[in-house]
């Protein structure tokens, strides 16, 4: 949802799922004339099955820029009624080879028949990067980022699949160089830690069949965050997003899907751009006014347990750059996934991914769900 989760909560412990804010449209209805191949059963079709309520995996990514990451998330999954989706309470925790620490605590709550809807995260952490190359200027960088950020969305269903809401954050952001010669670099690119609030609607619609291992449907989130002096800080700035993703199913329960993204500042310090968000980019290392991307995903399911993805996509970069980014603005990746089942009736998965990008950026992440 907000840039500051966008940013560091993918190296928290890789719920990526977290926002870079929320979407969904009724043509995901007329899929479901599409005659196909029997799929394998998810969700609520899925056998009964006794699980546990409890779900605890592992985590992990590698890059280039930041070193690995290794941590664990455990959550407790409950459903209010029969008619809402699974909600999820959990926390996390990951600490890096270039020693930073990050901890979490999360929800994900669904309940009154799925009318209403609440996503909160509370994030702290001492964040240690070190780039060879940072935005592009030729020079290194060490930073020591102190992170503190508290984000909250509430959804209320208002017809059919379409819900409106609210959403909120704080953030207490602090970017420091490890050295004097570091500091240089920041103020040459014009970075700043900052202190920041800010409030926002949410337009959402969400006909997918199953929020996290969706074989059809559509999804649309368009949100926005004022972030104002009067709630924190000292920065007057608004971002908005526009999160658009499509879910075709064919064969026997292979799924293609496509999302494409967009971020746009307006005033915004350079350290609140948007940043590139495509699985084998670090999030924050090229940065911008405006970001879009386009992603397509085959998903290919070779049994009740196991799925397959192979994915590519593009992002760009446009508007005010940050000095020294140089005239860089296109940024393909592709890549690979294997996925587990681990909760057949909520379709939950550990998910192994590997993606490339340009100049050498490239990332491997175990995580829970799909890239997105």
């Amino acid at each position: 949802m907000l840039h500051t989760i966008a940013r560091f909560g993918a190296k928290a412990f890789g719920l990526q799922v977290f926002l870079a804010a929320v979407p969904c449209l009724p043509c995901g209805r007329l899929l479901a004339q599409e005659p196909e191949a029997e799929a394998p059963k998810v969700g609520a079709e899925a056998e009964k099955e006794e699980e546990s309520p409890w779900l605890v995996i592992p985590t992990f990514s590698l890059n280039p820029k930041l070193g690995g990451a290794f941590g664990v998330m455990a959550a407790y999954l409950h459903y209010f009624d029969e008619k809402s989706r699974p909600s999820m309470f959990g926390v996390g925790g990951q600490y890096t080879s270039t020693e930073s620490a990050i901890a979490s605590v999360f929800s994900k709550a669904s309940w009154d028949e799925d009318k209403q809807r609440v996503i909160a995260l509370l994030v702290g952490g001492s964040i240690k990067n070190d780039y060879d190359d940072y935005l592009g200027s030729g020079q290194p960088l060490k930073t020591n980022d102190e992170l503190r950020a508290l984000v909250g969305r509430y959804l209320h269903r208002v017809h059919g699949d379409l819900f409106l809401g609210v959403q909120g954050t704080f953030t207490n952001y602090q970017l420091l160089g490890e050295t004097a010669f570091d500091d240089q670099v920041l103020d040459v690119l014009g970075l700043q830690g900052f202190k920041s609030g800010g409030v926002g609607l949410s337009a959402y619609y969400d006909s997918r069949d199953n929020e996290n291992s969706p074989q059809r449907g559509l999804m649309m989130n368009v949100n926005n965050i004022a972030y104002r002096d009067w709630i924190a800080g000292s920065n007057d700035f608004d971002v908005y997003r526009a999160d658009f993703r499509g879910f075709v199913p064919h064969g026997a329960g292979h799924v293609f899907a496509m999302r494409q993204f967009n971020q746009l500042t307006s005033d915004a310090p350079t350290a609140a751009f948007a940043p590139v968000q495509l699985r084998g980019y670090t999030p924050g290392e090229f940065l911008s006014e405006y970001m879009s991307s386009i992603e397509i995903e085959e998903r290919f399911r070779w049994n009740e347990r196991w799925t397959s993805t192979l994915f590519t996509g593009v992002a760009f970069l446009y508007g005010d750059m940050p000095i020294g980014a140089g005239s860089k603005d296109r940024f393909p990746n592709v890549g690979v996934g294997l996925q587990y089942v681990l909760k057949q009736k909520e379709g939950i998965v550990i998910n192994l991914e590997a993606a490339a990008g340009e100049d050498d950026n490239y990332g491997l992440y175990i995580k829970l769900g799909f890239g997105w």
